[in-house]
């Protein structure tokens, strides 16, 4: 988190140790469950328990802003829906500031009707450079789809940003997309064996 003041950081530091507790008290469930990727899991993170709450979607959005502060990048968004109450926030947040940021949202598939975008917000030019985020990468399919859309639209991906990474590939499969995953926590601060 370059580029921060001491001042920051504090905050910083309050922020994150704040969006800590509020995942460990209600997004977090140790329970068998499949996760999106296919794979069982003993827990599970229900990150829009947090995101789709006012606090949890300011606390996510400044760390998210805070954590690529130091890029140069035309826009931020990521995959629906996991990325869309971060977007929303990271709007708000940057407006508040005096720095507007343009934003966009991912589709999984075209939209079969009207424009058929697969990328919705104010339009990304060929030769833009973004960050995309998303609330938890376990496998990281949902970043390396949107990799591939954006890179297609020819759009450099600077950096990838999540929440929480599982630690179970995301990491290595966006590596090889030529990007690197950057994430809030990991979920081993969450989860204990």
């Amino acid at each position: 988190m370059n580029g921060l003041d001491n001042q920051n950081m504090e905050s910083t530091k309050e922020k994150r140790d704040r969006l800590l507790q509020i995942i460990k008290a209600g997004a977090y469930f140790r329970e068998k469950i499949i996760l999106s990727s296919g794979k069982e899991s003993d827990y599970y993170i229900d990150a829009r328990l947090i995101t789709l709450t006012a606090e949890g979607a300011s606390l996510c959005a400044a760390l998210m802003l805070e954590a690529v502060n130091d890029l140069k990048y035309d826009a931020i968004g990521g995959p629906t829906l996991g990325a869309d109450p971060l977007i929303g926030a990271i709007n708000v947040l940057s407006f508040q500031a005096g720095k507007p940021l343009n934003t966009f949202i991912i589709r999984q598939q075209a939209k079969a009707h009207g424009k058929g975008k697969m990328v919705e917000g104010p339009p990304l030019k060929s030769g833009a450079q973004v960050v995309i985020i998303d609330d938890v990468a376990t496998t990281g399919k949902a970043f390396v789809h949107s990799i591939d859309v954006l890179t297609q639209m020819n759009i450099k991906v600077l950096k990838a940003l999540c929440i929480v990474d599982r630690g179970e590939g995301a990491k290595e499969a966006v590596a090889q997309k030529g990007c690197e995953l950057l994430s809030i926590f990991k979920a081993t601060e969450i989860h204990t064996g």
